[in-house]
């Protein structure tokens, strides 16, 4: 179990290159050498370089060997369990047609970047293998839970607690065509996290089927890896905004202008109590931000949510914001650090004012993806997160 801990690690794009190397440091196991293995090489070393990527098959071919990674002689479905405080959700392990995916069965609601897709594709054919699972979900069906349950009584493959304090719990499945048939009667999957791995099995698996002499569409390159949860047990945290400067207003000038957009309440909850609300930071003290009694709404899955109207009420016309990534004034404070961290921000004049933000809903965000709509940048932040490491699809 211990030999298991070494090697999960975080997700490669929930860190940089400095912070995976400190994660890594004394632990030749860490996944992080395969899915960050600029680590390995020196400073300042193009992550896009060759280099990179020789240096990750390298890492994973040690794995393999020394670890030992252990192969599956047969097609499994395992369960995997993550518990963060009083958070606990339980999620399928499987392999996701990329055909569903291209054909929108499995739902999207982010845009990828070109670049990002570029480092993944080329990551997963030098590796052969697919090393971070997709996060998915779907609208939950008790039939599905009670197998479910029947499931976990069983003894675990591995259960570990990370050093975050999150505990991972892996189960494999004995009776796998149950849940495969339970799945068909499933219409749609939803993309809640991992759009650029799920984009990336897809480019590599058009670069795959070029090359094949007798594509068949069974080959393991047609599928990728996902775990799936009942859309009832996940928890989207709220997605905060931090912003240097006033846009060249006096803090009065900016306050008035506000107003003119919201109605204004002092000493408010640094943390909005439902939908509609907005707590803002401004020079040591918190006020409440809601919309004028009959302020038109647009129509649409997208208009109506917070961080859109927040963007079109204030960000773009009062601060000047209108292009969220890649204007170098906004940042985002996202997962577990919370108002703290955006009162931090500004109390130390590293931003001069904050907003605080009720989470967007697990449903929001189904209905964006049926309405093949795209959501707000920094809109949704998901924990806990998976490990990598713990189940690899080869292809």
């Amino acid at each position: 179990m211990e030999l298991v801990k070494a090697v999960a690690s975080v997700p490669y794009d929930v860190v940089d290159t400095e912070e995976a190397r400190k994660l890594a440091a004394g632990n030749p196991y860490s996944f992080l050498h395969v899915s960050r293995p600029e680590i390995d090489l020196p400073e300042g070393t193009d992550l896009y370089g060759d280099a990179v990527y020789r240096k990750a098959a390298a890492n994973f071919e040690y794995l393999v060997s020394t670890c030992p990674l252990e192969t599956e002689a047969h097609p499994s479905l395992y369960l995997y369990r993550l518990i963060m405080g009083e958070h606990e959700l339980i999620g399928v392990v499987a392999c996701c047609s990329v055909d569903e995916y291209d054909n929108d069965l499995i739902r999207k609601h982010e845009r990828t970047r070109r670049d990002k897709e570029d480092d993944r594709t080329r990551h997963m054919l030098v590796l052969k293998a697919q090393t971070g699972p997709v996060f998915l979900t779907y609208r939950a069906r008790p039939e599905i839970d009670a197998m479910v349950m029947e499931t976990v009584v069983a003894h675990a493959l591995y259960d570990f607690t990370a050093e975050d304090g999150i505990r991972h719990t892996v189960w494999h499945v004995p009776d796998p065509v149950r849940y495969v048939q339970a799945f068909r009667s499933v219409p749609l999957l939803y993309i809640a996290d991992g759009h650029h791995r799920a984009a990336s099995a897809s480019r590599a698996r058009a670069e795959l089927r070029d090359r094949s002499f007798g594509h068949r569409g069974h080959e393991e390159y047609n599928f990728f890896l996902a775990v799936i949860f009942p859309d009832e047990q996940l928890k989207i945290l709220p997605y905060n905004r931090a912003v240097t400067g006033l846009n060249g207003l006096s803090k009065e000038e900016f306050l008035e202008r506000v107003k003119q957009h919201f109605e204004v309440s002092e000493n408010a909850s640094a943390e909005p109590s439902r939908k509609g609300q907005w707590s803002m930071y401004l020079d040591g003290h918190w006020y409440g931000l809601t919309l004028p009694p009959g302020t038109t709404e647009r129509k649409g899955a997208v208009a109506g949510l917070d961080v859109t109207v927040l963007q079109e009420h204030l960000l773009d016309p009062v601060l000047g914001i209108k292009e969220v990534r890649t204007d170098k004034r906004i940042d985002f404070v996202g997962g577990m650090r919370g108002t703290a961290e955006l009162q931090r921000r500004v109390d130390s004049g590293k931003a001069q004012v904050a907003f605080s933000l009720f989470p967007t809903s697990i449903e929001d965000l189904l209905l964006v993806s049926d309405a093949n709509e795209v959501m707000p940048p920094k809109s949704t932040w998901f924990e806990p997160k998976l490990r990598d490491g713990l189940l690899i699809h080869c292809i």
